[in-house]
């Protein structure tokens, strides 16, 4: 059974920082794409940011890029997001996730989701 863990959330204020991890167990993580989604009350779940595998490319929504680095660690079968100059509009809870193959990745095409974590940033 797959299971995806995610830490780091938490209150911070606009133009701080948080890195967001999530750490992977059950499957075999370096032929996941990994990434990262976000959702606000009464809305539907954005992409935020994705990492292929096998050293493949990073891809970001353009509300984050600049801002958002994603990373991956198929030793640790982990990824993270790192996240700064944070804005009041980046406050959701963020969800990590796991596709097998390859593509792109979407809300509808991911296999496995972790349990989200509160990200609230104060203006």
């Amino acid at each position: 059974q797959v299971q995806l863990v995610e830490s780091g959330g938490g209150l911070v204020q606009a133009g701080g920082s948080l890195r967001l991890s999530c750490v992977v167990s059950g499957g075999t993580f370096s032929r996941y794409v990994m990434g990262w989604f976000r959702q606000t009350q009464g809305k539907a779940r954005e992409f935020v940011a994705a990492h292929m595998w096998g050293g493949g490319p990073t891809y970001y929504a353009d509300s984050v890029k600049g801002r958002f680095t994603i990373s991956r660690d198929d030793a640790k079968n982990t990824v993270t997001l790192q996240m700064n100059s944070l804005k009041p509009q980046d406050t959701a809870v963020y969800y990590c996730a796991a596709r097998l193959g390859s593509g792109s990745l979407q809300a509808q095409n991911v296999d496995y989701w972790g349990q989200g974590t509160q990200v609230t940033v104060s203006s």
